[in-house]
């Protein structure tokens, strides 16, 4: 039967081509994102910068931190803590020694991840002086030459102060970073935490000297000393998690697609089946040859599909980089190394799964046709309802409609992680997808309801065709269905969620003012003291630093926000439920929920600055994962310098009453002006917290929604071109009764909308049940909440849907309408 089913091939490649196109595009995002994932594994060396000039290197050691598990900018407990003074003391008796510290310092104006560092370790990355001398006192800087000139004064902004310095000299711009550097003593001053030290000594003294106390880096492992590694494993790390999920959705979508183009090739060629049945023909001959179509069909797309992912990788790396995803550098290189070979020789096999597993169904209908179908004159469609699909059909509608309610009522959190909840998403959808050939006849009817008095044959001939073609006009439909339900659901429960989460700031916040940074990573403590002193004026500015809990061998991290318990009263309305905020003190704090702590427990706590502390929980109060911290008194406040950058990422402000609120807030604009804050009303800050909050997250469902909309929109396509080339008989048919060509193009195109509006009208369906899942699980975590609809883009991708639908149905028509009726007769016969 193979014979045979190249023949098939070779004579049917129509029927044939939206398999192909659809497995030829899922096996390249497939192949293209594996080729991203293990080049993320294996990477090559990037070169060595700040340190470049440095023979070895000497930073805190952290056995048993893993950073990949922790976000950006968080640093282990040794990090945090920094190199001790006695170490410095040991590795300077083995030779010059030159202390490091990195911490925040922004010129005015200056771009927001400029850093800070004590001048004499600027020759190790490579910065010699254009101009000027090195900083003579502790009111001197040098800077790029970019930034300002020799003798200017400039305004720097720290974590402490926001203070004016002569620039004493200026360097040439390097790429890795925009530093500022300062002498050895206000460095000091600026960031107590010794980062790393640079040994010019020799380097087994060095590393004698330092023991099991510090990591002694040499040659290429310098790099892990620059702060671009940690930003390129964040970057990466993003890419690794969201890659897996596009290429599930893609996945799925392409072995639905398959397995639906399938089944209608099957449809189209009963009759041909049916002739072979005929002529002796067994049921398992005819599955054996449906299966050996797929294997041809699935080798040669698969085979394309590898070939267009190798080369295809790059740009969606491109994609993923310009939206932020994964760094600048990041490049997918064609070679013969394993991170290259194993995901297409994975991609090419899942084009073979894919293929004969999407046939299966197909086959075993095949099997099941009757010889005596080769007598039929008419070749309709078997429209009644096979046991096997009504339980296929309930068994998709109670799955869709259970995993929904199930989300909504016993895990609404699902709703929090992108990367989970994509997928569910899917599940109403492809159960829509299931039950369409039930929904064709209801559906056709009901969108024909109101055409079914209009003169001409045109209304009875499109609804009646759809009724006698369900599988084909389920299987043309299905794209569409795939498109905007998939579209629709993504966007929405993007949008949504966006909302939920700011109306919970909203209602957490309960200060009628903020202030939040203006172009830099937070504000500096002296703004803080400044609006305080304005006359009636209170204000709570939370420093945001580290607590680590011991686990056996090794330690948990959470942040920790340092406020004054009485402004986080009068700022926050924290939903506690066990204790109270009452009790905070200096030696308690209040925890989340989900940290399982009981109230009046004392916790051991290890904090940022390495001292370890004895804090009673004086209050429990309800958090989502992700909005978890413990507040902590003032005289914590010093730890956030070691922790992070020392900075307030908002400050809350209210005024007392009797107040004059015009005056107040004048002079707040006068005290912030010029220091890197912005003062704004709490609506304002509400808005600008949650666009930065779901950044990532719009980030990832949106990737997703556009490579599901970029293939369902060719799937579209390759399946209307393919249904409407093979209807040449039914062209024909109307030709000869007398249609005129425009009657003829009118009908398919009447029809193609039908199509489309059927399928439009599943995804509505099938986004309903999401939604309604969605809006359950959004009560329960942040109450009362609108469900957020983008409408115009909806739309957009509906009316885009239904002129690729258009499309492959008039190129098709309009060609075969270049022949004669009789012709295309004959061609049949």
């Amino acid at each position: 039967m193979i014979r045979v089913a190249f023949q098939t091939l070779r004579a049917r490649w129509v029927s044939f081509l939206g398999t192909v196109v659809a497995l030829v595009l899922g096996v390249a995002q497939v192949a293209a994102m594996g080729l991203l994932v293990t080049t993320a594994f294996d990477l090559p060396d990037r070169p060595v910068e700040r340190f470049a000039g440095a023979g070895t290197v000497v930073r805190p050691q952290s056995d048993g931190w893993n950073p990949a598990h922790h976000d950006l900018g968080v640093r282990s407990p040794e990090a945090a803590r920094g190199l001790s003074s006695e170490l410095r003391d040991r590795v300077a008796a083995t030779g010059e020694t030159v202390v490091d510290r990195a911490f925040y310092a922004q010129l005015r104006g200056g771009p927001e991840d400029q850093v800070g560092h004590p001048w004499p370790v600027a020759r190790f990355g490579g910065y010699r002086l254009t101009d000027g001398a090195a900083p003579a006192s502790d009111g001197q800087v040098v800077v790029p030459s970019d930034r300002a000139r020799t003798g200017d004064e400039v305004t720097v902004l720290t974590a402490s102060t926001v203070r004016k310095y002569t620039v004493s000299g200026t360097v040439a711009p390097v790429g890795f970073e925009d530093a500022v550097f300062f002498s050895e003593a206000e460095a000091a001053r600026l960031s107590p935490r010794i980062d790393s030290l640079v040994a010019l000594g020799p380097a087994d003294a060095v590393e004698a000297a330092v023991g099991d106390r510090a990591e002694v880096l040499t040659d290429q492992d310098r790099h892990k000393a620059d702060a671009s590694e940690a930003e390129d494993r964040e970057t990466l790390d993003n890419t690794i998690t969201l890659v897996p999920v596009m290429a599930s959705v893609a996945g799925t979508t392409a072995v639905f697609v398959v397995a639906s183009t399938f089944a209608f090739a099957v449809v189209q060629r009963r009759r041909e089946v049916a002739l072979l049945r005929a002529v002796g023909a067994t049921p398992k001959q005819v599955r054996k040859m449906v299966r050996n179509e797929a294997l041809l069909v699935g080798g040669l797309a698969a085979a394309v599909g590898t070939v267009l992912g190798l080369f295809g990788a790059q740009l969606l790396a491109d994609m993923l980089i310009s939206m932020g995803v994964s760094p600048d550098w990041f490049t997918v290189t064609p070679s013969l190394h394993w991170t290259v070979l194993a995901p297409l020789a994975a991609a090419f096999l899942v084009g073979l799964l894919v293929s004969v597993g999407g046939a299966a169904a197909a086959a075993r209908r095949a099997g099941s046709i009757q010889p005596v179908e080769a007598l039929r004159e008419a070749a309709v469609d078997d429209t009644g309802v096979t046991p096997g699909r009504a339980l296929l059909g309930a068994v998709a509608l109670l799955g869709g409609v259970g995993w929904t309610a199930w989300i909504a009522t016993g895990s609404p959190v699902t709703v929090l992680s992108p990367t989970v909840y994509v997928v569910s998403l899917m599940v109403p959808v492809l159960a829509a997808a299931v039950l369409a050939p039930l929904a064709v006849g209801p559906l056709a009817r009901l969108l024909m309801w109101p055409w079914r008095r209009a003169n001409g044959p045109t209304a009875m001939l499109v609804r009646q065709s759809a009724l006698t073609a369900r599988r084909r006009t389920a299987a043309t439909a299905a794209p569409v269905l795939l498109t905007v339900g998939l579209a629709f659901s993504l966007l929405a429960a993007t949008d949504s969620l966006g909302a939920a989460r700011d109306s919970g700031l909203q209602n957490r916040i309960v200060s009628d003012y903020a202030l939040a940074p203006d172009d830099t990573p937070g504000i500096s403590i002296e703004v803080v003291d400044r609006v305080a002193e304005v006359p009636g004026v209170k204000i709570a500015a939370p420093l945001l630093t580290t607590v680590y809990w011991k686990d056996e061998d090794r330690y948990d991290e959470n942040d920790g926000l340092v406020v004054d318990p009485e402004a986080l009263k009068r700022t926050m309305d924290l939903k506690v439920v066990e204790g109270s905020l009452d009790d905070l003190d200096g030696n308690s704090m209040a925890v989340a929920d989900l940290w399982h702590m009981d109230v009046g427990s004392t916790q051991t706590v290890l904090m940022a600055d390495g001292s370890t502390q004895k804090l009673k929980v004086a209050a429990v109060y309800e958090a989502l994962r992700g909005e978890d911290v413990a507040y902590l008194p003032p005289r914590f406040a010093d730890t956030a310098l070691y922790a992070r950058d020392g900075l307030a990422r908002r400050a809350y402000i209210t005024l007392d009453e009797g107040t004059d609120r015009q005056a107040a807030t004048a002079a707040i604009r006068e005290a912030v002006e010029g220091s890197g804050a912005t003062f704004m009303s709490r609506d304002e800050l509400v808005a600008s917290e949650a666009a930065y909050a779901r950044h990532l997250n719009e980030v990832r469902q949106r990737s997703t929604a556009v490579i599901i909309m970029m293939f369902c929109f060719i799937a579209i396509l390759n399946t209307l071109l393919m249904a409407t080339a093979d209807r040449r008989r039914d062209l024909a048919v109307l030709r000869t009764a007398g249609a005129t060509p425009r009657q003829v193009l009118r009908f398919f195109v009447a029809e193609s909308l039908l199509v489309s509006a059927i399928g439009v009208v599943l995804a509505l369906a099938a986004t309903a049940v999401n939604l309604a899942g969605l809006w359950g699980a959004l009560f329960q975590l942040f109450g009362t909440t609108p469900i957020v609809v983008p409408y115009a883009v909806v739309a957009g991708v509906a009316v885009v849907s239904t002129l690729l639908a258009l499309l492959g149905t008039v190129l098709p028509v309009g060609a075969a309408l270049r022949a004669r009726a009789v012709q295309l007769i004959g061609a049949r016969e």
